[in-house]
């Protein structure tokens, strides 16, 4: 061995495939490069785990600059035998000032073992010549992700000059472990002349040990030594697993930390059914990012809106909640479903939600096969309200999974059943249809649909049902602002209620500016001063409540609650009590009582401006400038109306 190099591939007589061609083998898929990454770079994790060990597989993004330390060797040999920069744009990037890396990695994987020759890969062991040689292999591992190993085109695709290195540890079959390290680069077929006549290359190059022209990685010890020239990251005594280098990434416009944010969120959004522990199980694989050294964090999918909605969703799908999924004609067994349905506030859609058409709505299916990674979420029909919200998960039955593997394109991110012969095509499109079916019934209310609910969003109903809602005026949220009920004390210290009216209050009511805040005008009651001053009277000034802005929706704890704020203006003690009651929409009609088997409006509590909390019974409060909340959990399916009344309190 005379140290490592590049050897580009000449077309031999009997053909081979052009570099462009198999980095064409992805399509123009609709999602970005991160994403394709995310997902396929995970699955060839999740399909090489060590089937005997409990342990999670560890999957992990680094990016960083190649420091001064470990740059000129990065020059020094991967400049070896390169060809001229026209047709190799690696040498552009290593002389420029600066060697950006992603590493994608996994440990309790059984790394790229088997011969390292395609034509000695004869037995079931050939991870090593189907990641490193051979396109379009099928799948060798049962119910696993992949299909035909296109997707390891993505790391050539995301690096600039088209090239990626492989440092991989696997075990042997005598027992023993062996390193391996090889470079790999993806460009374009070219033509060289060469002595009296020109020659035809494919575009593929590899950097190892090159032997009779077939490059070898380079192993064990020099593969160690070159792996610690590089600044790679080393493997332990008895470690196995990948790690695959993306040279200068193309990291589509954002800048390094803001990339591996998004990567944080794309791994929650497409692999959370691996980040979850449940029934007493760990979780499955174990992610962590960072960039030049620094953590970045993984989204929780447990506390994450609205991914807990789709965990939640898996729980119902694995448990007796879940309901089967069958086909008649032909008779099969589809797959499970879990469905969830929610109040919840609206969304603030992410780069990674977007990327999955998942804007400020929840109104999906979050389809998988029994590998359990996200194929794609199916959008449903959207619920009747815009601060309702579902999501469901269906899981494709195991016997199944080759007609859904079949179904899907290269990247994996759908079910296509125009794909598949007519017999096996019918079961997707039956899964489809009963997915829609249950949709249906978890759309409905009391079994029936209700009539144009689809264009009637309960949580702007108030507005315009507010003239059959007794003492309720207003917008949004479908809270009643009506105006409370409230307390002058007169003469003798007697306390006298005053009830307002129903419908929508008069503009004596309310004065502009407390219009705009959402308040009532501040009432004065006026009583006569007593017998020694018949020409002077005394105001007294009622405790009233001023509504602060539009309620809105929140998340506390694994639930999704009311708030309305408001203020109590007179700085006067006063007791605060909620009048809470609800509104089918088409109906009118007021409830305070619910029908057999229906929720009611819960308050769950006041809280002031720093959160505390002051339970939820009625509560003496000291009026000013002070902004409190009333928070209420809400009923499903209604428009919930929120009153606030206050009455005097007599001190001594």
């Amino acid at each position: 061995m005379t140290g490592p190099k590049w050897f580009s591939q000449p077309y031999p007589p009997d053909g081979a495939s052009a570099a462009e061609g198999i980095r064409n083998q992805l399509g123009r898929p609709e999602l970005d490069l991160f994403t394709i990454l995310v997902r396929e770079s995970a699955q060839n994790s999740w399909d090489a785990r060590l089937t005997h060990s409990d342990d999670p597989v560890d999957y992990r993004l680094d990016m960083w600059t190649v420091g001064p330390a470990h740059s000129a060797a990065w020059r020094e040999l991967l400049l070896a035998g390169a060809p001229g920069a026209e047709r190799f744009p690696l040498r552009d990037t290593l002389h420029r000032g600066s060697i950006r890396v992603l590493a994608v990695s996994d440990r309790g994987t059984r790394g790229l073992g088997g011969p390292t020759r395609a034509d000695d890969a004869i037995g079931p062991d050939r991870d090593f010549v189907s990641f490193i040689r051979n396109i379009g292999e099928p799948r060798d591992t049962a119910l696993g992700g992949g299909t035909y190993g296109f997707g390891k085109g993505i790391f050539y695709m995301l690096s600039r000059p088209g090239t990626v290195l492989v440092h991989s540890r696997c075990r042997m079959p005598n027992g023993t472990y062996e390193t391996r390290l090889i470079g790999c680069a993806l460009w374009q077929s070219y033509v060289a002349a060469e002595g009296h006549g020109h020659r035809r290359y494919t575009g593929r190059h590899w950097w190892g040990d090159v032997v009779d022209q077939v490059v070898e990685p380079l192993v064990d010890d020099a593969a160690d030594a070159a792996a610690h020239r590089l600044g790679l990251r080393p493997f332990g005594p008895r470690e196995t697993g990948t790690t695959v280098l993306v040279v200068d990434p193309d990291l589509e416009g954002l800048g390094a930390p803001e990339a591996a944010d998004y990567l944080c969120d794309t791994i929650a959004w497409h692999l959370w059914p691996k980040m979850i522990d449940v029934a007493g199980k760990q979780a499955a694989m174990r992610f962590t990012v960072t960039c030049d050294g620094v953590p970045h964090p993984v989204p929780d999918p447990r506390d994450t809106r609205p991914l807990n909605m789709f965990v939640e969703a898996y729980e119902r799908m694995v448990g007796p909640e879940g309901s089967n999924l069958e086909c008649l004609r032909p008779k099969k067994h589809l797959g499970r479903l879990g469905l969830v349905k929610r109040i919840m506030p609206a969304l603030e859609p992410t780069r990674a939600s977007s990327m999955m058409d998942i804007e400020n709505l929840i109104h999906h299916v979050c389809l998988m096969r029994p590998a359990e990674l996200v194929v794609t979420y199916h959008p449903g029909p959207k619920p009747p309200s815009t601060n309702q919200g579902y999501a469901g998960v269906f899981r494709a039955d195991e016997a199944m999974d080759d007609i859904y593997a079949k179904a899907e394109p290269p990247t994996h991110d759908a079910w296509n059943p125009h794909s598949l012969e007519r017999s096996e095509g019918t079961f997707v499109r039956t899964t489809f249809r009963r997915i829609s079916e249950a949709l249906e019934g978890l759309l409905s209310l009391n079994g029936v649909t209700r009539p144009g609910a689809s264009n009637v969003a309960l949580g702007a109903a108030s507005s315009m049902f507010s003239t059959l809602v007794g003492g309720a005026w207003g917008i949004g949220g479908a809270t009643a602002y009506s105006k409370p009920g409230s307390t002058a004390t007169g003469r003798g210290g007697q306390s006298a209620t005053t009830v307002r009216p129903t419908g929508r209050p008069s503009s004596t009511d309310r004065t502009p500016d407390a219009a705009a805040a959402g308040g009532t005008q501040e009432d004065e009651q006026h009583f006569p001063a007593g017998p020694e001053s018949d020409h002077s009277r005394a105001v007294v000034r009622r405790p009233r409540v001023q509504y602060v802005g539009d309620p809105y929706y929140d998340d506390r704890a694994d639930s999704t609650v009311l708030i309305q704020e408001f203020r109590l203006p007179v700085p006067v003690a006063q007791r605060v009590r909620i009048d809470l009651a609800v509104t089918l929409p088409g109906t009118g009609g007021r409830e305070v009582d619910p029908p057999i088997g229906a929720g009611m409006p819960e308050l769950i509590g006041w809280e002031n401006e720093a959160g505390r909390s002051y339970g939820s019974g009625a509560q003496v409060l000291v009026g000013g400038d002070t902004v409190w909340r009333a928070v209420v959990r809400p009923a499903p399916d209604t428009m919930t109306e929120i009153g606030i009344k206050v009455e005097a309190v007599k001190t001594p």
